[in-house]
């Protein structure tokens, strides 16, 4: 006998196609109780089907529900094995509610002629052959699912089920770099079956999905690999691969080398960094090839991928049910116990909306490093600064104050590490494309795109340091500002870059039919992810009613609030020379945005004077655009 983990197994299909004797053998090899679902319909159900009436969704909704809750008292043991014809795909979301990842499908099928000799040789059972037709006009094929021909032998279909089942594994990881081989450690810690392929180069990269798989204990059920074929191989179908390797090229070329060994129905699922409009190409060129393709951000680095990352997944809503128990299970938990992973949209959604967390990101760490800038200048030491900053977290915590505080405090000998560090800024490109697309899609994130820039211009070293010594750079400033001053001003500008990172998803998700829902992604972002915080928690709830922060009434306060130090803070940055291009754009955007009319009037005169572009007037409804001979008085 062979035990599995503890799992429900169904075995569906049209009646006639042998569900109970394969049921009853598969008990038998697997050691697990079964259970014919036709003994669980009630008295009406059985004395309509005996007239040769068929049942209709309202019938079997109490009959779905009870076997629901066999399936779930049973998986609390050991599992067990359930017969149900399962036809449709709204009664098997009823049969797995609550315990989709512990769910393993079996569709059991073969041609009406072939099922219905066999009904009508069966003898004292309730349906008619009669009935056979509504049930395959019912009848939705399942995608994840073992799907076996009926015309094998009994004892040929259950070496069919035990392969699947117990020799294969359930999801695969393509790429053992840092985050795959987290996001590995995590899928075996929740109980996931799973393959492992890192590439195999001579003298560079040998036996590293087996070496991987030896150093922990939790991947001792782990198949390692480093052909692609034996790892295709070696899936359950319809087979779950997640890509875990560098942007770009790469995963074009990955993608080739997987397409042989895959079949109809297969899912890839590129979990990197990857340009929102590759992903797009990818998802369109795959589907084309009858493969989906779910591009999928990850957040939350290293230990995020180990213990629980944010997970953002863009593909179609039937291909997410067959990866949800997967995605759901490995991802953060928020206050509400609800994973940190929702279906995000369609396309390159998924991707995009990653993009757009990297740039809110690149602007909340610009920020605390110009918050370092001013506290330094007020004469405090790192950990003066750290202590300042711990005081912060009360009001106003998140993961990245939280790093920044462990930073700061970090020695090496008599000196603080943070000041041996080389002050040039790095980015991946996430940044940029961010940037790209605020401007391609006409939303001012301005703050993204200053944080951009910002790390640009600190790679120019060199060049920094001539400037320096050429503009005599103020080494003694003076500010007249109160560290409750900077606090506010820290306030007031992530509020406005998190504004900025919304509207730009809002736009996105109107221009390319995404339906992306701001609430949902807000509460993904509450935890597992670099850019979780308080903040994100409040914006949970102001989401639910407007997609536009700053007409919520508690936002506006708050910025009403706040507005003074953010404008005393800049002024006084200015005044003494201090590098804080976050803090200046933020109230710089607000005063330029909320101002009923601006100087757009000029431009666009200059516009039409040197371009004939045309203008509007504001005395004309009719929106009629005008131009004028501006030379002639």
């Amino acid at each position: 006998m062979t035990r599995i983990k503890a799992n429900i197994i169904f075995i569906m299909g049209v009646s006639g196609v042998g569900k109970s004797t394969i049921g009853n053998l598969l008990s038998e090899e697997l050691n697990l109780p079964f259970f014919d679902g036709d003994d669980f319909h009630p008295e009406d159900n059985i004395l309509k089907m005996s007239k040769g009436e068929a049942l209709n969704d309202n019938d079997r909704l109490g009959w779905l529900q009870t076997l629901n809750k066999l399936a779930i008292k049973q998986l609390a043991n050991k599992g067990c094995i359930i017969v149900c014809s399962a036809l449709k795909e709204s009664y098997r979301t009823i049969l797995s509610l609550d315990i989709q990842q512990h769910v393993k499908w079996v569709f059991l099928h073969g041609s009406f002629e072939q099922i219905k000799e066999r009904m009508n040789s069966r003898k004292d059972h309730f349906m008619s052959s009669n009935l056979l037709k509504s049930q395959f006009d019912t009848l939705e094929e399942p995608q994840n699912a073992i799907h076996i021909d009926i015309s094998l032998t009994p004892n040929n279909i259950i070496k069919v089920i035990h392969k699947e089942l117990v020799e294969k594994s359930e999801f695969g990881l393509f790429g053992l770099g840092v985050m795959g081989k987290s996001l590995s450690r995590n899928l075996a810690n929740n109980g996931f079956k799973i393959s492992l392929f890192n590439r195999h180069v001579d003298g560079v990269e040998v036996d590293v999905a087996k070496n991987f798989k030896n150093e922990f204990e939790e991947l001792s059920t782990a198949l390692p690999f480093d052909s692609i074929k034996s790892f295709v191989g070696s899936l359950q179908t319809p087979r779950k691969i997640m890509l875990m390797v560098n942007a770009g090229k790469i995963v074009d070329y990955v993608i080739e080398d997987l397409l042989p060994f895959l079949e109809a129905g297969d899912i890839l699922i590129d979990g990197g960094n990857s340009n929102y409009n590759k992903t797009k190409e990818r998802f369109h060129y795959l589907k084309s090839k009858n493969i989906h393709f779910v591009g999928t951000g990850v957040s939350g680095g290293e230990e995020g991928a180990l213990k629980g990352p944010s997970i953002m997944p863009g593909c179609d809503k039937d291909v997410y049910k067959d990866i949800q128990p997967f995605l759901e299970a490995i991802a953060a938990k928020d206050d509400n116990n609800l994973p940190c992973c929702t279906h995000i949209g369609t396309e390159g959604s998924g991707h995009f909306v990653k993009m757009v967390h990297n740039g809110i990101e690149y602007v909340e760490m610009q920020l605390l490093a110009e918050v370092f800038v001013m506290l330094k200048a007020l004469g405090n030491n790192p950990d003066e600064i750290a202590d300042i900053l711990e005081s912060w977290k009360e009001t106003t915590n998140s993961y990245l104050l939280e790093i920044t505080i462990d930073i700061l405090r970090k020695k090496e000998g008599n000196d603080w590490l943070v000041n041996q560090i080389m002050d040039k800024a790095g980015n991946k490109g996430t940044g940029n494309w961010t940037t790209i697309a605020t401007a391609e899609l006409g939303i001012p994130s301005t703050m993204i795109a200053t944080a951009l820039f910002a790390r640009y211009t600190s790679f120019y070293k060199d060049e920094r340091v001539l400037a320096s010594q050429n503009f005599e750079e103020n080494t003694n400033p003076n500010l007249n500002i109160t560290n409750a001053d900077v606090l506010k001003a820290y306030q007031f500008a992530r509020i406005i870059n998190h504004y900025q990172g919304f509207k730009l998803i809002n736009e996105a998700s109107k221009s390319y039919n995404w339906d992306l829902n701001l609430s949902e992604l807000a509460r993904i972002w509450t935890n597992g992810c670099i850019i979780k915080s308080d903040l994100m928690v409040e914006l949970v709830t102001v989401f639910k009613t407007t997609d536009n922060m700053l007409t919520d009434k508690t936002i506006i306060e708050k910025l009403k609030t706040v507005k003074p130090s953010i404008k005393k803070v800049v002024s006084e940055g200015v005044l003494n020379e201090l590098p804080i291009s976050n803090f200046s754009e933020s109230i710089n955007f607000l005063n330029s945005f909320s101002v009923a009319n601006s100087s757009a009037n000029l431009i666009q005169a200059q516009r039409d004077y040197f371009g004939a572009h045309t203008y509007q007037r504001i005395n004309d409804a009719s929106n009629k655009f005008y131009h004028t001979d501006w030379k002639n008085n």
